[in-house]
């Protein structure tokens, strides 16, 4: 085993960069004996230094972590602080000062991944990043090394805990949205602000890093359609139910059927719960991937937290180092395929669209004209009359496969009905 330490930098330090300062003091041994050298802690940078962090010596803290990344001596960078700046410059400095990283960072990734992977093969440095998509559960490596001789051809999953927690809560108790998030907001699985999460933002940037490793293309997260679930209700829940079908916060990835497009898009939709990713319960993630010749792969476990997290972002550290040790950088980006992202329109799916509309005779044939007049079948309708309204009934349309655009034109010329008082629900139908 060679003796001389190979050097760290840790450029963040809370929940998760905490955690990964730990395992590494901890785990030490272990850590050297699978990397065939020690490693070692060079200095950890912070925003905030006069924070007692428990385990770590104080000389090591600084606040300036450009310095800290141009030493000269560092190995590996690791990347915790999250957001685009600084750290996009952090990271390419790093590069340019002998350094390989290993990031968390999704949003950073989605936006820049392209140009990062150019920055490293540039200066022959690796750039790694499990930690950006789903936490602990391997993922970004089995696709881009496991399955890299295999066609991936569809990338469906749960990766925010976050939401995968409200949408449980809802189903499962009959909650509305608001005392779910507040469950969550207790518990400490939402942040104080948890726009990121139910808007769906976290989602489509990790939605935009598995569909380029997936397909061989650059997937920015401008490319990925993002339908956040604030507007989920209990009503939907219940129609889910009588399709035998549960709701969830999807990030869909696919290639078209002539292999000619992806598409890349994160939304609420029914899927029966027959499907895997029915009964994943709580804050857990997990991601269903179908491929040609693997066939049918899911992958499940806590897709957020500090040690989780922590977790793959060692397991990249050993790869890095394993890597520095034998002279040689992991696989970096892969494009070559440079497939077109189709917009959503494009996509083919089924639908579930619950309209508030007069109860009266004719009504159900001027909306079936007009699903008609766009070219969507319908599967199932059902009609409720309310006791409790002035003449409003409740209709529910189940269609059958049609593509985004034409269910689009269908609802705009349906709230132009005088019949119908109002869309009370759109919600897409997968996993079938």
């Amino acid at each position: 085993m060679r003796t001389r330490p190979l050097k760290v930098a840790l450029l963040g330090c809370g929940v998760v960069g905490s955690e990964v300062a730990r395992i590494m003091t901890t785990h030490a041994d272990d850590l050297a004996a699978r990397i065939g050298a020690p490693v070692e802690l060079a200095g950890v940078a912070v925003r905030r230094p006069s924070r007692v962090r428990e385990g770590i010596d104080p000389a090591l803290v600084t606040t300036d972590a450009t310095a800290l990344v141009k030493r000269g001596d560092i190995d590996v960078v690791v990347e915790v602080i999250g957001g685009i700046e600084p750290a996009r410059t952090l990271i390419t400095t790093a590069f340019e000062y002998g350094a390989s990283v290993v990031s968390a960072n999704k949003a950073l990734l989605a936006q820049d991944g392209a140009a990062l992977h150019a920055a490293a093969e540039e200066h022959g440095e690796d750039l790694y990043y499990e930690a950006s998509v789903a936490g602990a559960i391997p993922l970004i490596r089995p696709l881009r090394e496991s399955l890299a001789g295999d066609k991936v051809n569809r990338v469906l999953g749960i990766v925010n805990g976050t939401t995968n927690f409200i949408l449980d809560k809802m189903d499962s108790t009959g909650a509305g949205y608001q005392e779910a998030l507040d469950e969550a907001t207790a518990l400490g699985y939402a942040e104080a602000d948890p726009t990121a999460d139910v808007e769906a933002f976290d989602a489509a940037a990790k939605a935009a890093i598995l569909a380029g490793i997936a397909f061989h293309t650059r997937v920015r997260l401008d490319d990925v359609y993002r339908e956040g679930m604030t507007e989920v209700t209990a009503s939907d829940f219940a129609s889910a139910r009588e399709m035998g079908c549960t709701i969830k916060l999807l990030a869909i990835c696919e290639r078209a059927a002539d292999g000619g497009s992806v598409t890349a898009r994160v939304h609420p939709a029914m899927i029966p719960l027959s499907h895997p990713l029915a009964s994943v319960r709580g804050a857990y993630n997990a991601v269903f991937v179908e491929s040609d010749a693997a066939g049918q792969l899911m992958f499940y476990g806590p897709g957020a937290g500090g040690a989780p997290t922590a977790s793959a972002v060692l397991g990249d550290l050993v790869a890095v180092c394993r890597n520095r040790l034998s002279g040689a950088t992991g696989p970096g980006e892969s494009a070559y395929a440079a497939l077109p992202v189709s917009p959503m329109g494009d996509v083919v799916t089924r639908y579930h669209i619950s309209l508030d509309v007069a109860d009266k005779p004719g009504v159900l044939a001027q909306v079936a004209t007009v699903f008609a007049e766009h070219g969507v079948s319908i599967d199932t309708v059902r009609q409720q009359g309310r006791q409790d309204s002035d003449g409003e009934a409740s209709l529910v349309v189940v269609t059958h496969r049609a593509s985004d655009a034409s269910l689009t034109g269908t609802v705009e010329a349906l709230r132009k009905l005088d019949t119908v008082r109002g869309v009370a629900s759109i919600m897409r139908v997968e996993g079938e």
